[in-house]
């Protein structure tokens, strides 16, 4: 039997009040608007393309397809489906959809799209390829362990690939086994072998550590390698360096003399030199710049480092020549530049659509990935010169049926004048103008992140959902955000919850001003640092916000510091400081915690973290959860743990009963505007299958 969201609200305590007649109004046209806009039950259902490759000849592009298990039936994460689209008939066809694959790719000299999967009878993830005129996927290569990664030489022999070595055993003789943590961890190993060659025997590249890209030189005489000294994560983010190795040998050639983040190395087409995008330093959040350094090693240098704007992905069209896509606020462009930094030239500006990822064939056709504020991520074509990209693919056929809210992107100005602050904001399906309604404010993690203007709805994003139900959704690109350029994401470093957040609040108030958002029905929710907003918002800022929707998010920044697997992160990239280098520092640290600030605390709260955590410690939720129930009782709090959950919910289920959660209690306390309404019953208000 379906549940329906109008018996969430209490009507006995809403009819008390003088505006009584216009709460249940508002409560009637949500229901109404709900039955004709985006629900949880689409977002469950909801398909993506996750990645595209375009053949050299640019007749086929290779792309993945995120498809949700059924939440009703398997609480499993999305499967990626292979299919190809061939361009010149202008129709898609289905490769490999009978399991999850990974790293598609074209093999050189052949007809063959080449992928990782793990197909029944597989002990191993292994390299199958499937013709591009149909047939069944074959085995091409399989290793002992998982393999992780793979890249073709030319010869389309020859793979180099990843996989993680064989961990120690322990030679207890208990039929128990401890878990001693953070030792005895395997690292990522990088070997060559060559798959038309049976029963050969995989060789091991020598670079110490933990190996995690590897690109083929162009005539295939060395290996760009990228390695950290441990397999943590805090030295897979801070400390990976380029290695050149040389193919015969296995051994390192050239060092490249990198320091900080890293996301991808590539070589120019004469051998001669390779670009980095990476940060501009070890203090740099993101791997969003471009550097080149000669191939013989040496340091690396930045070009283009007044360039507002991050760089997502590189490419070399020349030996001199770059293109590229780019993150430019709320928009995305795809060009090319001189290695130099010169000649700077737009091929495609996308601001209404977020592009994730592009490639290229030979003639220069370019196959990207893009979603928009109408739909989520599909496939469009580029032709060589030409300016006006065509949408090839169109999942989701539910969205035919649904109205969706107007979605634009809006500017306001910091209370301290040092930036203009980007955003956007989804106006509630019908919405008419001069009417003030419940506002949900969604912060995004990191903080080096950004919301770009294109499809903004998912599990825990509420977006066109809340829309349907008579909701503002705004999505502020606060300072520290990425797509702005180098001084504006270094602006947040140093004052963790301090200007950052308050210009989320100054968005705010600016669609206050606007007559959009009503003052007295304002809410807040994210994931991470999102989370940590979410925090600050209902403790620190908590008279402004009537409800709060926190996801493993950040409550005590002294505890932090011990519990998080990126404490070398934590210190170069946002803090800048150790907590521990004076007394004061500890109470400044304190401080900057939601915890500390419960004493302010009105806000309803619904706190949600995944049990299996390791970046924020599910124990950052609990301690904001006691803090309340101890000092401040009275205000609506609730704890919901994931099993088998991390930093973020993967399975289709639990992203279902999130989803259901969140909305049930911003209709609790944001629609009603009531922050002293019974909280609804602890059971997840999920509707049973029509």
């Amino acid at each position: 039997m379906t549940r329906s969201y109008l018996y969430l609200f209490d009507l006995k305590t809403i009819c008390r009040s003088a505006f009584s007649g216009i709460f249940v109004s508002l409560l009637l046209f949500s229901a109404v608007i709900a039955q004709q806009g985006v629900t949880p039950a689409h977002i469950a259902e909801m398909e993506a393309v996750s990645g595209a490759v375009i053949s050299d000849d640019g007749n086929h592009i290779a792309f993945t397809l995120s498809v949700p298990a059924d939440p009703y039936k398997e609480n499993a994460p999305n499967q990626n489906h292979l299919y190809v689209f061939d361009v010149q008939e202008g129709t898609k066809k289905a490769y490999f959809t009978s399991g999850s694959v990974a790293a598609v790719q074209f093999r050189p000299g052949t007809k063959t799209v080449s992928f990782l999967a793990q197909r029944p009878g597989d002990s191993t993830r292994s390299l199958y390829e499937v013709p591009l005129d149909g047939g069944e996927a074959v085995k091409v290569f399989s290793f002992a362990r998982n393999i992780l990664s793979y890249t073709w030489h030319s010869d389309g022999n020859h793979i180099a690939f990843t996989a993680f070595e064989e961990a120690e055993r322990s030679s207890s003789p208990l039929p128990y086994k401890a878990d001693v943590f953070e030792e005895n961890q395997a690292n990522r190993k990088g070997y060559i072998t060559n798959v038309s060659r049976e029963n050969h025997d995989p060789h091991q590249i020598q670079v110490d550590g933990s190996i995690y890209m590897i690109e083929w030189s162009p005539d295939g005489s060395q290996l760009a390698v990228s390695a950290a000294p441990t397999p943590g994560v805090d030295d897979s983010f801070m400390a990976q360096q380029v290695f050149v190795v040389d193919y015969r040998t296995r051994e390192i050639a050239a060092e490249i003399n990198n320091r900080g983040k890293i996301g991808q190395v590539t070589w120019s087409p004469d051998g001669q030199r390779l670009a980095l995008r990476a940060g501009a330093n070890i203090n740099d959040p993101i791997d969003g710049r471009i550097l080149i350094v000669s191939a013989r090693g040496g340091a690396p240098q930045i070009i283009d480092q007044e360039y507002e704007g991050k760089y997502e992905q590189i490419r070399w069209t020349g030996n001199y020549e770059l293109q590229f896509l780019a993150s430019e606020s709320t928009s995305s462009v795809l060009g090319t530049i001189e290695m130099n930094g010169s000649n700077k030239t737009i091929l495609h500006r996308a601001d209404t659509h977020a592009i994730s990822s592009f490639s290229v064939s030979e003639d220069g056709d370019i196959a990207f990935v893009a979603s928009s504020p109408q739909h989520p991520s599909e496939i469009f074509h580029l032709a060589a010169g030409s300016s006006s990209p065509d949408r090839k693919t169109y999942h989701n056929a539910w969205l035919n049926n649904v109205e969706l809210g107007r979605q634009e992107v809006i500017s306001y100005e910091s209370r301290d004048g040092a930036f203009t602050i980007d955003g956007m904001l989804i106006y509630p399906v019908g919405y008419e103008r001069g009417t003030a309604v419940p506002l949900i404010t969604v912060v995004h993690g990191g903080p080096e992140a950004h919301y770009s203007n294109g499809w903004l709805t998912a599990y825990s994003i509420p977006g066109q959902m809340a829309a349907a139900k008579g909701y503002a959704v705004f999505y502020p690109n606060y300072r520290g955000s990425t797509g702005r350029g180098i001084d504006f994401i270094f602006s947040s470093q140093g004052d963790l919850a301090g200007k950052e957040f308050d210009d989320i609040v100054d968005g705010v108030d600016y669609l206050i001003e606007q007559g959009i958002a009503d003052p007295d029905r304002i809410g807040v929710t994210g994931g991470s640092y999102g989370g940590y907003a979410s925090a600050w918002m209902s403790t620190y800022y908590s008279d402004r916000f009537a409800a709060a929707v926190m996801f493993v998010g950040i409550s005590n920044n002294l505890s932090k510091w011990g519990t998080s697997d990126i404490p070398e992160e934590l210190y170069l990239v946002h803090s800048r400081e150790r907590m521990w280098e004076s007394d004061r520092k500890w109470m400044e640290y304190l401080q900057r915690s939601p915890i500390y600030w419960v004493n302010r605390a009105q806000t309803p709260i619904l706190i949600m973290h995944g049990a299996e955590d390791t970046r924020v410690h599910p124990a950052q939720s609990l301690e904001l959860y006691r803090h309340l129930k101890v000092r401040r009782p009275d205000v609506p709090a609730r704890l919901v743990w994931y099993p088998g959950e991390g930093h973020g919910n993967s399975r289709a289920a639990a992203k279902l009963d999130y989803n259901y959660r969140m909305l049930e209690w911003f209709d609790t306390y944001l629609m009603t505007g009531d922050r002293t309404a019974e909280m609804p019953h602890w059971d997840a208000p999920i509707p049973e299958r029509d």
